[in-house]
């Protein structure tokens, strides 16, 4: 306690809205940095280097030319699965062990506006770098790129980190709802005009010459520049757009306050935390719960897409206006997500939103290339045109929506009910173990999808048994107590 007093005086609570200066200064934030997790993460890049990096290579080295074409190719996509699963694991464990150290220095250090610029350094030059991977070995060579996207994403999880331990000072408390959607909300709609973009200056060219005769600025498709591409415009994107932020963010840190002191007692008390959970006893059943239903839906929106891709069969156009479809559908999630907060109060916001994304999964696992749910309706042409010609691609693109937007708003929810929980001063330190909740079981979703696949011998018995994490977690949310304060 002594060293609590001793500690310079600290801002904790901020005044204005959602569109006052410091409120959409800490949201367009997202809009800066959230393109690279949506891109190189989830829907480009990641999937690029599995299968064009890592599995063409291994298929190109000949040593599976024992086998037939079939069995090769699923040798050669499980090989580029797992190191992407290798890669993700690594950077996981790295961001839980040390997430919540940073996150309680924070709580007592100065300025987090530098610790965020270098943090946002690292994830542009890492991404500006991803140019450079190329299959055949002719750019940079695999463990290169693999220590690229490790360092981006512990870098990107840090950032988080900070970045959330300035919500409580970054408007009024009544607005953080409001606020930390907006930021979602922009995080989603910026990628979402980065795959537009994609779409009609580089994809649309080479396969159908509209509304270009050909890929504009000298991209070369056939080398795979129109994917590769992705990391330089998330890091231009996220050098130009940062700028707003560090000029006009609220930063609740002491100028001149001393780093080292902060961590040294940072650390200690995030082990009188651990220590003393039973005096943060909600808050603890809250990060619980958000361990499994966070897990859960982690791994709906990692595996869906591959999912989707193997069952119904859908191509890379297809993949990519889904991408779109779900970015832009995420934006009104994030807005959705601080406005019932607000009318409802976010523990139910938070219950509906898992709610529903059970429910938008159960009728995503119903549908096949046949029929639609469980066979009551017959699967038919709707249109013929370049995509989703089928009644099947269609419900499911629809149920994509409602995935996305409860995913996003969950997110949002989240945030708040764990600033709502916080004790007052500490929200970064409890944005630490936030982040181990969300990182430490990060296997557990897969792992359940892998061996009830293998068990059953059925994709859909796989999926499905991602309803057991959400099932837990929102079974442990119904037991956390809200304080009577707003």
């Amino acid at each position: 306690m002594a060293s609590s007093a001793a500690a310079p005086r600290r801002l904790v609570m901020g005044t204005g809205g959602p569109m006052g200066r410091t409120g959409f200064a800490w949201a367009v934030f997202e809009w800066a940095r959230n393109p690279y997790y949506i891109l190189i993460v989830i829907y480009i890049f990641a999937p690029y280097f599995a299968r064009d990096i890592i599995g063409a290579d291994l298929l190109a080295s000949g040593s599976l030319d024992g086998m037939s074409p079939e069995a090769a190719r699923a040798t050669a996509n499980a090989q580029g699965q797992a190191t992407i699963a290798s890669v993700t694991k690594w950077a996981g464990m790295i961001a839980a062990l040390t997430a919540p150290f940073l996150g309680a220095a924070l709580d007592r250090g100065g300025r987090l506006k530098p610790i965020l610029a270098i943090t946002l350094g690292s994830i542009t030059l890492c991404s500006a770098l991803l140019w450079f991977a190329m299959p055949g070995g002719q750019g940079l060579p695999v463990p290169a790129i693999m220590a690229l996207l490790v360092i981006a994403y512990v870098s990107y999880t840090y950032s988080e980190v900070t970045h959330n331990a300035m919500l409580s000072v970054a408007g009024a408390p009544r607005s953080l709802s409001m606020i930390s959607g907006l930021g979602l909300g922009l995080g989603n709609l910026a990628a979402t005009l980065i795959f537009v973009c994609l779409v009609m200056f580089f994809v649309l060219p080479s396969m159908i010459g509209w509304p270009f005769a050909e890929p504009q600025f000298g991209i070369d498709i056939a080398s795979f520049e129109h994917m590769r591409i992705a990391g330089p415009i998330c890091a231009v994107w996220l050098a130009c757009f940062s700028i707003p932020f560090f000029l006009n963010a609220q930063d609740p840190g002491q100028k001149g306050a001393g780093w080292r002191e902060a961590f040294v007692e940072g650390a200690r008390s995030v082990i009188r935390t651990f220590r003393e959970a039973s005096h943060y006893r909600e808050l603890m059943k809250f990060l619980v719960a958000r361990m499994f239903y966070a897990d859960a839906m982690a791994a709906l929106l990692a595996l869906g897409a591959v999912y989707v891709a193997l069952f119904l069969g859908w191509g890379f156009l297809e993949m990519l206006c889904y991408a779109i479809f779900a970015s832009a559908c995420a934006f009104g999630g994030g807005l959705l997500g601080g406005w019932l907060d607000v009318r409802i109060g976010v523990k139910r916001a938070l219950i509906v939103e898992i709610v529903a994304m059970v429910m938008a999964q159960v009728s995503q696992l119903s549908i096949t290339r046949d029929s639609l749910f469980f066979g009551l309706v017959e699967n038919r042409q709707v249109w013929d045109g370049l995509v989703f010609k089928t009644l099947s691609d269609l419900t499911f693109l629809g149920l994509i929506s409602v995935v996305a937007i409860a995913a996003t708003a969950s997110i949002s929810s989240s945030r708040t009910m764990l600033v709502t929980l916080a004790p007052e001063g500490r929200s970064g330190e409890f944005f630490g173990l936030y982040a181990i909740a969300g990182t430490i079981t990060v296997w557990m979703g897969p792992l359940l999808v892998e061996y009830f696949t293998l068990w059953f011998n059925d994709q859909r018995i796989g999926m499905g048994s991602i309803a057991i994490l959400f099932a837990i977690g929102l079974t442990a949310l119904f037991f956390v107590r809200m304080p009577a304060r707003s």
